[in-house]
């Protein structure tokens, strides 16, 4: 009997064995398809573009490469799942050469397509701006160089490159990417998102405005939308602090700044007692004589002088016509001074060459210490803001076509102020014609939240720049972009956490559908439960004149 048993057991063990061979060997040759599958990409013709190559990456074996690919970048590729990685160029003029880059899982698809977005000048592919995040949520995702590569300021002078830049590459990568993603996995239906935040936001509502077929869903954060109108704004931050030798501020100045802010608005805007951050700024009002002021010919890192008081007061009004006294673009939110991206930053004569749309605009011409907000606003307009800016708030034709959007702004912010956020926004409900506007578009701020990700407040919720996913579906606004869009939900807040934070629910705080805002109610502050979303008021204090929404 007992060898009966073992017999049985030695019969069942051989037939485990053999099933777990088949498995392996079942699982093998589908991994071997879908290399085969990928490789074949390569001989893939797309119209107007060019595929330059197609290959099988192994999980945790891609290392990115070029500007943006610091450690950071690295270190989040190391973990990614093994993906088909195709490069191409599209040329929809002769003077165009547009670098994508699609990235197919080779296996866990979740049948989904994410274009992401680029930052500042772009110039190259930006695999840390959504790419490896969307990845490893499933998506097959693309990006693009925006068809200035290697650098922007070799697009002088090129007209069309300023198109491809302004709106033609972003749809171009969408186009070849949707072509490969049917290809790759023998699919004719698929839903399509895009994200992105700064030169990603503006990208974002351009597709929007111009391509409203091109995708279901829309995430689109900090937008520099208003292109030439927010250069004009670091142009004008530039100038402020130039005005005089003694109009700069020291590091320790911009504390002192940063701090009596806080101190005059920090927790009596609706936020928690003991916030380092405003959560309504414009219930702020903040007015910079408050400071202490120096004695003549005095020097001191607790006071200011005549001429940086004036530049601060120049700082907070933003970018006016000085003829008109019509206002281009809104100034610099209290509370963000000291934050990236803040008025210290273009202190600095080198850091204007960041200013490539004036040069654009301008060619030679350009000085950014002789621009004349009136003349050379209108001369740089004419020229590029048919092809740069994204002004447009009739999106019905985006909405008719079942679109979503979801716009985010951090409150901190100081490269692009939320009150052109909440302008824009503003304007795409007036011009709804379905259901008032939010059915289709919403706007959630973000306390604490400097230019796109960071800063003292909660603000990870898995937006492009972040570098993570949330582990939570209720802190993530691109899954909850795509619940709204494929479930009919539209999301009422989201949970955000503090970035960087070991505890999955350490740190949180709602992030309300404008126009409520978080307030504190009772309870721990470092909890989201603590907080409700109460309806503030509408409306930007600084709303640009019609003649600078061109």
């Amino acid at each position: 009997m007992r060898i009966r048993k073992n017999a049985v057991k030695v019969a069942a063990a051989a037939s485990a064995g053999l099933v777990l061979g088949l498995v392996a060997q079942s699982t093998a040759h589908a991994n071997d398809a879908a290399i085969d599958a990928c490789e074949a990409l390569g001989a893939v013709v797309v119209a107007g573009a060019r595929i330059v190559s197609a290959n099988a990456v192994a999980a945790g074996r891609f290392v990115p490469t070029g500007t943006g690919a610091g450690g950071d970048v690295r270190q989040r590729a190391a973990t990614l799942p093994g993906f088909c990685r195709v490069q191409a160029r599209a040329a929809p003029t002769p003077e165009s050469d547009i670098g994508i880059e699609i990235w197919l899982p080779l296996k866990g698809w979740n049948g989904r397509f994410l274009g992401t977005g680029n930052g500042g000048g772009a110039g190259s592919i930006a695999y840390g701006m959504g790419m490896i995040e969307g990845l490893k949520r499933g998506f097959a995702v693309a990006n693009t160089d925006m068809g200035v590569a290697p650098d922007i300021a070799l697009a002088d002078g090129y007209p069309e490159r300023w198109r491809d830049f302004g709106h033609r590459a972003t749809h171009e990568m969408t186009r070849v990417a949707k072509a490969l993603v049917r290809k790759y996995y023998e699919v004719t239906a698929f839903r399509s998102y895009f994200e992105g935040c700064s030169t990603g936001g503006q990208q974002a509502l351009v597709t929007a405005q111009r391509y409203p077929d091109d995708y279901d869903g829309i995430l689109a954060g900090a937008p520099g939308n208003n292109r030439t109108h927010s250069s004009s704004y670091f142009l004008w931050n530039y100038q402020a602090m130039n005005a005089t030798p003694e109009s700069r501020l020291s590091a320790a100045q911009w504390s002192m700044v940063s701090h009596a802010v806080l101190t005059a608005c920090a927790g009596k805007d609706g936020g928690a007692p003991g916030d380092q951050f405003l959560t309504d700024p414009r219930r702020c009002n903040f007015d910079p004589a408050a400071l202490p002021q120096c004695q003549a010919h005095t020097v001191s890192d607790q006071c200011i002088t005549q001429p940086q008081l004036a530049a601060l007061r120049r700082l907070y009004a933003g970018p006016v016509n000085p003829n008109t006294g019509e206002r281009i673009y809104p100034g610099l939110t209290p509370g963000s001074e000291e934050l990236p991206l803040g008025p210290a930053r273009f202190s600095d004569r080198s850091l204007v060459s960041r200013l490539f749309v004036m040069r654009w605009g301008l060619g030679d011409a350009f000085s950014p210490d002789g621009f004349d907000f009136d003349r050379d606003m209108d001369r740089v307009d004419a020229r590029l803001a048919s092809s740069l800016n994204a002004n447009d708030s009739d999106l019905n034709n985006f909405a008719l076509h079942g679109g979503k959007l979801m716009l985010y702004s951090g409150l901190a912010d100081p490269g692009v102020p939320f009150q052109d956020v909440v302008q824009y926004y503003d304007r795409v409900l007036s011009t709804s014609a379905v259901a008032g506007g939010r059915d289709f578009a919403r706007l959630f701020l973000i306390p604490g939240m400097g230019h796109c990700v960071g800063g003292p407040g909660a603000t990870d919720i898995g937006q492009p720049f972040s570098s993570s996913v949330p582990p939570r579906t209720e802190g993530d606004a691109l899954m909850a972009l795509v619940a709204w869009t494929e479930g009919g939900v539209a999301p009422e807040q989201i949970i955000a956490r503090k970035a960087g934070g070991s505890d999955a629910r350490a740190e949180e705080r709602p992030v309300c559908a404008y126009p409520a805002f978080p307030e504190y109610r009772q309870g721990e502050v470092s909890k989201h439960d603590s907080f409700v979303c109460a309806r503030h008021e509408q409306g930007s204090r600084q709303v640009p004149a019609a003649r600078y929404l061109n």
